[in-house]
């Protein structure tokens, strides 16, 4: 078997949201197998704790993983996905 075949695919999707609402995407993303770097530096701080905050809880509900790669940009990743951060 093909090592890249279509069930090795993974997908990394970047999402820069402007607002709280578009940070619903990242937990659509995730819940769908998907692993999302958020990077919330183009928001006003408290926008990007709200977002932070929300997009956290939502992927902890559903059993995903946080990790924190800068100030204000995050890896959020569906369960069984190991990461290694040096």
């Amino acid at each position: 078997m093909n090592q890249f075949t279509q069930e090795h695919l993974r997908e990394l999707l970047v999402i820069r949201p402007q607002d709280v609402t578009e940070g619903m995407a990242a937990v659509l993303a995730v819940r769908s197998q998907k692993t999302v770097v958020l990077d919330l530096t183009s928001m006003e701080i408290a926008q990007a704790q709200r977002t932070a905050d929300f997009v956290s809880g939502g992927v902890k509900a559903i059993d995903g993983e946080e990790h924190r790669l800068g100030e204000h940009v995050f890896l959020f990743t569906p369960a069984g996905v190991q990461v290694t951060l040096n």
